[in-house]
């Protein structure tokens, strides 16, 4: 009887330590995606959208740009070539079904952030602003001037939702 549950409890523990060895490979070998983190906030993700594109998803891609977010495919190749659920990175339309995919563009930016994520305008921080110029104007020239109107509408749409949520909170 004692012998038993001493088999059991070895057991148990080879096959946690079985478990946590394959999950650790499956992991180094990209088999199994891990929750990645998410810098940018859904905030900024809507505003983002509406200085782009006025979240317009009828426009499916101008000027090699794509989706709501309009991601180029250089972005979507260095943030991991995500794919929408059933397809490939490696079929020809693996890049416009994700940028089109408004949970797929919105993944690729997070990681795109992940990647490239820095402190833009030199106020000790990373925050929207910054994602906001790397994805406009590229990580190595997000320290330039933006254009007036993507920049106008980005900072309209960000006081608003400020405006919004303090209003919230005072509830």
């Amino acid at each position: 009887m004692v012998e038993q549950r001493i088999e059991s409890v070895v057991n148990i523990r080879l096959t946690m330590s079985t478990y946590k060895y394959t999950l650790i490979i499956l992991l180094a070998l990209g088999l199994v995606q891990a929750e990645s983190p998410k810098p940018i906030t859904e905030t900024c993700l809507t505003c983002m959208c509406e200085a782009l594109s006025g979240c317009n998803a009828t426009a499916v891609c101008v000027n090699g740009a794509c989706g709501i977010f309009r991601i180029t495919w250089d972005q979507w190749v260095d943030a991991g070539r995500l794919t929408v659920p059933g397809d490939t990175a490696v079929t020809d339309s693996a890049f416009t079904n994700c940028a089109n995919d408004p949970h797929c563009g919105a993944d690729t930016l997070q990681n795109y952030m992940v990647k490239y994520g820095q402190d833009c305008n030199d106020d000790q921080r990373e925050d929207c602003y910054d994602y906001g110029a790397i994805h406009y104007m590229g990580p190595f020239n997000c320290k330039a001037d933006m254009p007036y109107n993507y920049e106008n509408t980005f900072k309209r749409c960000l006081r608003r939702a400020q405006r919004d949520q303090q209003r919230q909170s005072s509830r």
